[in-house]
């Protein structure tokens, strides 16, 4: 890039830079925002305003062409309308995550109630965080095996003001959860160890995507615990193809109830139980 150039001869020179990767030049609005701290619409109608050159830009732009995510270069992720941060260590959140978030507010039919809800896996916090802003009397207890995670997840929780009421714990599924639980909620690890990965997943930490040999262990453990344990409510998010894995897995597990919804796509991708 020159020294001075304008705001439309940057963005086609990230394009160019960018041009191998799927709506390049979507990205590349999106970095030069991000960059400048400005919003589309400035960015549309300022197409000649002079901009300087930005080591930072450059790194950006260089890392993005090698297919890091872009979430992780700019450390912002947009889930159920707003906005989180987010860093390498935590699971980059998807779209269709959102549909847990209508899973358990679906199956809350007292929004007011003192309820106490344990997400496993909490990772960047967005889960525990949106539903604490739909249950507003609800405590949470977010538990993660990962130490980088938990930091980023305490960011976000900091910055929603939900401190007082999300507490963060390290370890392995239930273990440090002592306390009477009244809903489950996860969105687990649940590839299969052997399954290739697109480019860009290889920057996300394994930890959070795969669930073991067949993929499903994690969410039959956290199954184990649930029944062990007599919690009413289990929503969890899983694979395209494990619903008939878990169903027969519960076959002979006398439940009250047990559906499966779709993502946005039309595939299976989760469940929610109940005693």
């Amino acid at each position: 890039m020159s020294s001075r150039y304008l705001v439309k001869d940057a963005l086609g020179e990230i394009t160019d830079a960018l041009s191998h990767i799927e709506r390049a030049s979507r990205e590349a609005q999106l970095l030069l925002m991000y960059h400048l701290g400005v919003d589309e619409l400035w960015l549309l109608t300022h197409q000649e305003d002079e901009v300087k050159e930005s080591e930072k830009l450059l790194e950006w732009v260089g890392r993005r062409a090698k297919n890091e995510p872009l979430e992780y270069i700019t450390q912002r992720v947009s889930f159920y309308s707003e906005e989180f941060f987010i860093a390498k260590g935590a699971l980059i959140p998807r779209p269709e995550t959102e549909l847990l978030i209508d899973e358990v507010l679906k199956n809350s039919e007292d929004k007011n109630a003192p309820l106490t809800i344990v997400e496993v896996g909490v990772g960047s916090g967005i889960i525990s965080i949106m539903l604490a802003k739909f249950l507003p009397n609800a405590r949470f207890i977010a538990v993660d095996i990962s130490k980088d995670a938990l930091v980023i997840a305490q960011k976000n929780i900091e910055k929603f003001g939900l401190s007082h009421r999300i507490e963060l714990r390290e370890g392995s599924l239930l273990e440090p959860v002592t306390e009477h639980v009244d809903y489950l909620v996860s969105n687990p690890p649940y590839i299969a160890n052997a399954a290739p990965l697109e480019s860009n997943l290889s920057y996300e930490p394994k930890n959070a995507l795969f669930g073991g040999e067949e993929g499903d262990e994690i969410i039959k453990e956290l199954l184990d615990e649930l029944l062990k344990r007599e919690i009413n409510f289990f929503s969890c998010e899983m694979g395209y193809d494990q619903k008939d894995k878990i169903r027969n897995y519960l076959k002979k597990t006398p439940i009250k109830s047990l559906s499966f919804y779709e993502d946005y796509s039309g595939f299976d991708r989760g469940f929610t139980l109940r005693l």
